[in-house]
């Protein structure tokens, strides 16, 4: 017994991770993509897309995890009833309740996996995501500073500079502002320095002439100037980050927040309360997924066409308690007090369990009872 547990253990350890990785890769890679875009068109360099794709990598195993878990358990699960294992396995007189110890131990694994991530890493990552896009917001020469292009850093500005010299001087500057419904302004100046100060960067214009185009009456005004400065922190898409996010906050603190995390995130107490049980809830998911797979799998005798109802079974249980867990999760955010549905999913995937483990163990509600002949 102990040899069959092992075996069906390192299985699933096995295809789990196969499962995981092609998963992880698949879905970061997506998630990179648009990152570089967005990098590439603001100017970031390589290193900062770095080292944001790497901290996104935790949230997208945690909802990787799952998913793994499932395929992993139908997988192997399917491999070993195809095979004849589990079918000699029964043959030994094993219950599907004994068969299942090794999927609830390897569900167990997971999960624990799970609870790492939603509870240290991934609030760890969001803070630190965030703080980095903030730098990335901040950082006008990365958007700015660039020769011989005309960018945009926002809608309806367009900025071109000739050329910088080493010493940080920029030479023949154009700006185009046209963010007012009624006017359009174009800025033109020799030279131009970008300074910064104690409300945000500033750029100081040299020599230069302002054209402003009245919409209304098509009437065009020219201002000449000595030196004229623009608030370059307008063109942010963003401003400095005001508010935190609940999920940034460590669990300890989700469940007693203190008035300074109430403050930094504008949020009631049933917020965070929410969020905590939330955390608490996720790392059950793994173990839901995995022993649904198999239980699903487990109705029905032995055929030579497969398992591929049971297999379809499954994936409708899954289909269907992702559906409820998207509900009551929109539920719960739109009003808070009711986090008791954030365990809803979890309670429903334990009763599709012991259902069809149940069922599983008498075989002769799913086989065909010959009727008795009448005698004579």
């Amino acid at each position: 017994m102990a040899k069959f547990d092992r075996y069906y253990l390192y299985q699933l350890t096995v295809l789990f991770g196969f499962f995981s990785l092609v998963l992880v890769s698949v879905y970061w890679v997506n998630r990179a993509v648009l990152l570089f875009d967005q990098l590439l068109a603001d100017g970031g360099s390589a290193g900062i897309f770095v080292t944001l794709t790497l901290l996104t990598l935790p949230n997208v195993i945690r909802l990787v995890l799952p998913v793994s878990a499932f395929v992993a358990a139908v997988y192997v699960t399917n491999r070993l009833t195809t095979e004849s294992e589990l079918v000699v396995t029964q043959a030994t007189g094993m219950s599907p309740w004994r068969m299942a110890r090794p999927v609830l131990y390897f569900g167990l694994m997971v999960s624990l996996l799970m609870g790492l991530l939603v509870h240290v890493l991934v609030p760890a990552s969001r803070t630190q995501l965030a703080d980095r896009s903030d730098e990335i917001e901040a950082n006008v020469a990365a958007r700015l500073l660039t020769e011989g292009q005309f960018l945009h850093p926002t809608d309806d500005i367009t900025f071109y500079i000739r050329r910088i010299t080493p010493q940080g001087e920029l030479r023949d500057v154009f700006l185009s502002d046209s963010r007012e419904d009624d006017t359009r302004t174009e800025f033109m100046a020799a030279q131009a320095y970008l300074v910064q100060d104690a409300t945000g960067p500033k750029l100081v214009m040299v020599e230069g002439e302002a054209h402003t185009l009245y919409l209304e009456d098509m009437r065009l005004a020219v201002t000449r100037f000595d030196s004229f400065t623009y608030d370059v922190g307008a063109l942010m898409s963003s401003g400095p980050r005001t508010r935190r996010d609940v999920r940034e906050y460590d669990t300890l603190t989700l469940f007693a927040p203190d008035q300074a995390a109430l403050d930094a995130t504008r949020k009631k107490p049933a917020a965070f309360l929410y969020e905590g049980h939330l955390r608490i809830a996720q790392p059950l998911n793994p173990l839901i997924a995995a022993l649904i797979g198999f239980s699903a799998l487990m109705l029905g005798g032995f055929s030579r066409f497969g398992v591929w109802p049971q297999i379809g079974l499954a994936i409708v249980l899954i289909i269907a308690l992702q559906a409820v867990e998207n509900v009551t999760a929109d539920m719960a955010r739109r009003d808070t007090s009711l986090w008791p549905l954030v365990y809803l999913p979890t309670a429903l995937g334990v009763l599709a369990i012991v259902t069809m483990l149940w069922a599983a163990s008498r075989p002769p509600l799913f086989r065909r009872v010959p009727r008795p002949e009448a005698t004579a």
